[in-house]
């Protein structure tokens, strides 16, 4: 199956669905599409909600594409890469709608990032989460403010620190990351269901005042997450990450 990005609106529901193979990774191309969807769906008058959600039902999201990660060759690729990651958490941030986050496996990287990017999250409880940056030799510098305003910086630490640890989903839902889990896929789609009917009949001008309380202190981020983009295009280089990288393929 090929990757996609997709949008499916019904009742004035945008459903933004992301896919690779390779456990749902996201290479450049699928970031740049990702970014893109959400922005036109915060501007589609047909959808007063958003859900992300990722294809398959064994992972959420992986995070950065390891294959893209090796054969980035210099600074300027691999800030532009990691700036992928950059784009969609800051068109998360800026969409006017509210984005609930539907997931129903684990999450690695960067999928940690878009979890916390959502503005309410449900998951099951086989989305257990983990920050391995560190262990390959760079760190989760681009996604650390989105997860950080989640799950407070004790616990982001701890994930970092701890980098070859999956945390559970309990862990995730006691810091914060996911407002509710569920034991099953079935109960995760009831659920987002019943709460993505109720927002979309809810006044939508309210609803983008209140985003804007929400989100009220990271104005900065267009200029934060570019600088951190860049650390990780520098640390990727080395040749500690590459060597620990192709262990992976």
């Amino acid at each position: 199956m090929e990757p996609y990005v997709t949008l499916n609106i019904e009742n004035k529901v945008g459903y933004v669905e992301f896919y690779h193979p390779n456990r749902n990774s996201m290479p450049s191309d699928i970031l740049d599409l990702l970014a893109q969807t959400i922005k036109g769906a915060g501007e589609n008058d047909d959808v007063n909600v958003i859900v992300l959600k990722s294809g398959g039902d064994r992972t959420f999201c992986a995070g950065a594409s390891f294959n893209e990660i090796i054969a980035i060759e210099d600074e300027e690729t691999g800030f532009l890469f990691f700036s992928g990651f950059a784009k969609v958490i800051n068109a998360m941030r800026k969409c006017p709608k509210l984005i609930i986050g539907r997931v129903q496996g684990k999450s690695v990287g960067g999928g940690v990032g878009l979890a916390a990017a959502t503005d309410y999250c449900l998951a099951t409880q086989y989305a257990s989460i983990k920050l391995s940056e560190l262990s390959i030799g760079i760190g989760p510098f681009v996604i650390e403010p989105a997860v950080s305003r989640k799950i407070g910086n004790n616990a982001m630490s701890q994930m970092t620190i701890d980098a070859e640890t999956f945390f559970s989903s309990e862990f995730a839902k006691e810091k914060g990351l996911f407002s509710e889990v569920f034991e099953t896929v079935e109960e995760l789609d009831n659920a987002v269901k019943v709460l993505v009917t109720k927002l979309a009949s809810y006044n939508q001008e309210a609803v983008k005042e209140m985003k804007k309380v929400m989100w009220v202190g990271t104005d900065h981020w267009d200029d934060l997450l570019s600088e951190r983009a860049k650390i990780s295009g520098k640390l990727v280089l080395s040749e500690f990450t590459k060597n620990t990288l192709k262990r992976f393929r």
